[in-house]
C-alpha cells in the first residue's frame, strides 16, 4: 500500500469513527492539538488501521510513541502495510 493510500484510509477512519472534519486532516495536522485526539484515540486509530494490514500483523507499540502528526503515522504504518 502506498503512502497516499495509507493517508486516504487514515482520513476515512478519522472522519467516520472520530467525526473529524475532513478538511482539517492534512499530513501536517498534529494528532493531539489540531485533531484533538487523546492517547486512547490514537490506539483506537491504529486498531482500525489493522483491518487493512495482512492478517496476523503485529505492531510494535514503541513505534507509535513518537508520532506527532498524520505524516508520522503514515510513515510508521508503511512497513506494516505490505
Amino acid at each position: 500500500m502506498t503512502k497516499d493510500e495509507i493517508f486516504s484510509k487514515l482520513k476515512g477512519i478519522l472522519v467516520s469513527e472520530f467525526e473529524i472534519d475532513e478538511e482539517s486532516i492534512t499530513l501536517e495536522a498534529t494528532l493531539f492539538d489540531d485533531l484533538d485526539l487523546d492517547s486512547i484515540d490514537s490506539i483506537d486509530l491504529i486498531q482500525k488501521m489493522k483491518e487493512f494490514m495482512p492478517e496476523g500483523t503485529k505492531i510494535d507499540p514503541a513505534v507509535f510513541k513518537t508520532v506527532k502528526n498524520i505524516q508520522n503515522v503514515v510513515d510508521a504504518l508503511v512497513p506494516y502495510m505490505a
